[in-house]
């Protein structure tokens, strides 16, 4: 039994043995001073508060020992509990700077739920948190990234894990059961290639630990598209696409890419959406919607039918039930 209670005792924090140890001196000296001078201290009470007081300052003076036993068991408490109480404020207060160091080096788990989990760090992740950190909605982000060393941004709904994403370990620290949404950035750091393959790979292990959980993938070439929608990709954003579009149509109309960048930039406010289309507006013209949107001040661009998307279709063209709006917002 003394065995066991020394081998639970070992394993509490360093904050906790000291906090034992000095508690039960004080109650130990507090004892000793009652029984050494009953007439100064009376009750056990009284024997405690003065080896707290002694212990924590120099005294009130309230409770004084006056036998020559009584003021060298008063010296002892002060040389040892003194010294564990400071040794416990001391451990206190490294704990609590060794946490805060923890937590921006992304060694804490995130224990929130409803998140959404960024992987990687780049201009674009950095983009996104900022957007989604600074937004009214105030969503609570979770950054996952081996390469950084603390938390990059000083957002305080952004929560920071250091580590491999495609480890298990690290996704669970991500608390990747209750997220709302996963967005995998490319690796910045490794050949385009090699990048979706880690990307495919990050995927892989995203949906072995939560196969429901949406996930937006960034992938840098167009063959590798494809496998990454057999990985279980929900969206797949192919960035060199996009940037090709805008590089080949700047070499004819500059003014085009300019036009097109600025409805980007106004765009970055969640105004183009998706709408389903309710049961009021089934079987009805694209035309006679866009004219009833316009009155309401929404612009219908398109229609997203199945994976499909339709922009500014022929008429006549009729809504069906499992059609999508598109729609830019007010």
């Amino acid at each position: 039994m003394p065995h066991f209670l020394m081998s639970r005792f070992i394993r509490l924090p360093l904050v906790l043995r000291i906090l034992t140890i000095a508690l039960l001196a004080i109650f130990i000296f507090g004892w000793l001073v009652h029984l050494i001078e009953p007439h100064n201290f009376p009750k056990l009470a009284d024997g405690i508060w003065w080896a707290i007081i002694t212990a924590s300052t120099v005294g009130y003076g309230d409770f004084v020992p006056e036998t020559a036993l009584g003021r060298f068991t008063g010296v002892v408490l002060i040389m040892t509990g003194a010294g564990f109480l400071a040794s416990y404020f001391v451990a206190l207060t490294t704990a609590a700077v060794t946490r805060q160091n923890d937590f921006l080096e992304g060694k804490v788990a995130y224990k929130g739920a409803d998140h959404i989990i960024v992987i990687g760090w780049n201009e674009r992740s950095r983009e996104i948190l900022n957007t989604i950190c600074s937004s009214k909605s105030n969503h609570y982000v979770t950054l996952i990234d081996e390469t950084l060393e603390y938390n990059p941004l000083p957002h305080k709904n952004l929560h920071f894990i250091q580590g491999r994403a495609n480890r298990d370990d690290v996704l669970l620290k991500a608390n990747i059961h209750s997220a709302r949404k996963v967005i995998i950035t490319a690796d910045q750091n490794k050949n385009e290639l090699h990048a979706d393959m880690n990307s495919i790979l990050t995927l892989l292990a995203v949906k072995g630990l939560n196969a429901k959980l949406p996930c937006i993938v960034e992938i840098l070439t167009a063959e590798q598209s494809e496998n990454a929608r057999r990985a279980g990709a929900d969206e797949i954003i192919q960035t060199n696409l996009l940037t090709s579009f805008v590089m080949i149509n700047s070499i004819t109309s500059q003014e085009l890419v300019n036009s097109f960048l600025g409805l980007l930039n106004q765009l970055d406010k969640r105004k183009l959406t998706f709408q389903p289309a309710s049961e009021e507006i089934i079987n009805q013209s694209f035309l006679h919607l866009s004219q009833m949107f316009i009155a309401e001040g929404i612009l219908l661009l398109g229609i997203k039918r199945g994976e499909e998307t339709i922009v500014n279709p022929p008429h006549p063209f009729i809504v069906a039930g499992e059609d999508q709006l598109i729609v830019i917002m007010n």
